[in-house]
């Protein structure tokens, strides 16, 4: 962490938006990006994030990629317009190749899935266009893709374990015994 302070230390402009509608996530987050000597605006909605960006653009961005009133595509096309050289890490609890494409062709360097470390996210945020990012420290295991797959769905239609279950094309009771265990590491 030390080191990675030292670099921001150096930075001419140390703004940084931090948007996601999980506001505990949002909150830890922009703590973490200020210990590391970030200087944070929180935005719990697209329509925020956007005023914001209009008022005062940000040097860089940690943006969520779906919420209820828009996604960080929206967030990051603004920065673009008004200021063309900040940097966009989207995070998403629900990745998948199609929207990650499309947030790296919208302008963001990189696309990191939820829980994201927030020494990764500073990382993706300072690394030079060249750079290859290293693969994580503590990447997800199969069982954790897998779970936090079947929750993002469960979420999206509305808790319902009958729709989750046929989107998902599965049994009804076996979700039902997922749904109850705890999160795998």
């Amino acid at each position: 962490m030390t080191d990675l302070s030292t670099v921001v230390s150096e930075l001419p402009d140390k703004t940084v938006l931090v948007m996601d509608d999980d506001a505990p996530l949002r909150t830890r987050l922009g703590r973490a990006l200020e210990t590391r000597g970030f200087e944070v605006v929180q935005a719990g909605t697209v329509t925020e994030a956007v005023e914001q960006v209009r008022a005062k653009p940000p040097a860089f961005a940690v943006l969520d990629m779906r919420l209820e009133d828009g996604n960080g595509l929206q967030v990051v096309q603004a920065i673009n317009e008004r200021r063309p050289d900040a940097k966009v890490v989207m995070l998403t609890g629900y990745g998948n190749i199609a929207t990650a494409v499309a947030a790296v062709k919208a302008g963001a360097v990189d696309y990191l899935s939820k829980p994201a470390d927030a020494d990764d996210v500073v990382r993706a945020l300072l690394a030079r266009p060249e750079d290859k990012p290293a693969p994580p420290e503590n990447p997800m295991s199969a069982d954790r893709v897998r779970w936090e797959h079947i929750q993002r769905v469960y979420e999206l239609c509305g808790h319902n374990v009958s729709e989750t279950a046929r989107r998902l094309n599965m049994h009804r009771r076996t979700l039902q015994r997922i749904l109850a265990k705890r999160a795998p590491k």
